[in-house]
């Protein structure tokens, strides 16, 4: 078994990390974090140019034709760096179901302008009960002439306020099986009767409140089949858990590293503190739950990017880094004492986002109910 880079994977991740280096420090990241708008346009323009938004998708739509698993490569640098802004709302929430389930002239429209950076896209699924089943979609879609009019609330829906297009998932039709009658439409985020509020959140980044009132929305802009919304679903989430574990496994390196280095560091009775043993324990155990995260994720991706079922795979990822994260992250806090929880500090950053990716498209126990029923329980 070769869990090697391709050389073509090499030279992404050793340009993502040198990029994001040089033009996403830390500095960036705070300021971001206060910003309105959550991202720097200029660097999104850059990212544009360097290919990356358009990684995964086809030539012939102006992308890179590059696998999922290359995009794994590029999302785990962002994770490492805490990269702001919209890309796994518009490349993963966005880009790909419309390249799995659009008509051509869906694709021909949106995916040149995602690849150059001309829109920007998101996901509107989770609602009031902020549950991730398909009876807990109350918002609807009405029939009226050639249109339909969509009603109802949706909750942390990433980056909604800078959209410029959404996905949004309703209910068309009431049925026995709540799996059914469900459609999603591609919404302009501009359309009367939509109104976006951007929630205070512990990792600093723009999850929005999206109400919709009677928003009117042609029939054509039906994404995948009418009242068969539920399956896309399903994959789309398996996709962005895949997607934010990526980036949790990136920021999980990042902060065994800096603790590593600190423990070398650090004197203490005249010694570094990395010499004593509950510290060399304290780091074997991060570097044991990193390096089965990153196993897990490559594992995962690998088998998505081939084409095989991979349901059990993403929720073993997912569920696994939601708490080793959070874990490891609570570990370096332990061994940096009082400097890591300051505001000047980077560790802090990292906590915050361990705790808010953890809840992202299903926290551990979620997934421990997905793997579950894969073993037909």
């Amino acid at each position: 078994m070769d869990l090697a880079f391709s050389e073509e994977q090499e030279m992404l991740w050793k340009s993502a990390r040198d990029f994001l280096a040089n033009k996403c420090p830390k500095t960036l990241v705070r300021e971001m974090e206060e910003d309105e708008q959550g991202y720097s346009p200029e660097l999104w323009k850059e990212m544009a140019e360097l290919g990356w938004l358009g990684l995964p998708f086809p030539e012939k739509y102006e992308g890179g034709g590059f696998s999922f698993l290359d995009l794994i490569v590029l999302l785990e640098e962002m994770g490492r760096a805490c990269l702001p802004g919209p890309f796994l709302s518009t490349v993963v929430l966005g880009g790909l179901p419309i390249l799995e389930w659009g008509r051509e002239e869906q694709k021909q429209y949106f995916l040149p302008k995602i690849c150059k950076g001309e829109a920007i896209l998101t996901l509107a699924l989770t609602e009031p009960s902020a549950r991730y089943d398909a009876a807990s979609i109350r918002t609807s879609a009405t029939p009226e002439g050639d249109d339909y009019l969509i009603s109802g609330t949706k909750l942390f829906v990433p980056d909604a306020h800078i959209a410029d297009w959404i996905i949004c998932v309703t209910r068309t039709a009431e049925t026995a099986n709540p799996e059914e009658g469900i459609t999603l439409f591609l919404v302009d985020a501009k359309s009367p009767g939509i109104s976006t509020f951007v929630l205070r959140t512990i990792a600093g980044d723009k999850q929005c409140e999206l109400t919709l009132e009677k928003v009117r929305v042609p029939r054509g802009n039906i994404l995948g089949q009418l009242g068969q919304g539920w399956e896309m679903v399903k994959r789309i989430m398996e996709w962005a858990a895949l997607a934010k574990s990526a980036e949790m496994v990136g920021g999980d390196q990042q902060v065994m590293e800096m603790t590593v280095n600190y423990a070398k560091e650090r004197i203490q009775f005249d010694r570094p503190i990395g010499s004593f043993q509950i510290i060399q324990h304290y780091l074997a155990d991060m570097s044991i739950d990193v390096d089965s995260a990153r196993v897990s994720l490559y594992k995962a991706a690998w088998m998505l990017s081939e084409g095989l079922p991979c349901t059990n795979e993403i929720s073993v990822i997912k569920g696994w880094i939601s708490e080793a994260y959070r874990r490891v992250a609570a570990q370096a806090h332990q061994i940096h004492g009082a400097i890591g929880f300051t505001k000047d500090h980077d560790l802090e950053l990292y906590f915050r986002r361990a705790k808010a990716g953890e809840l992202f498209f299903g926290d551990a126990d979620f997934h421990r109910e997905v793997v579950a029923q894969q073993l037909g329980l």
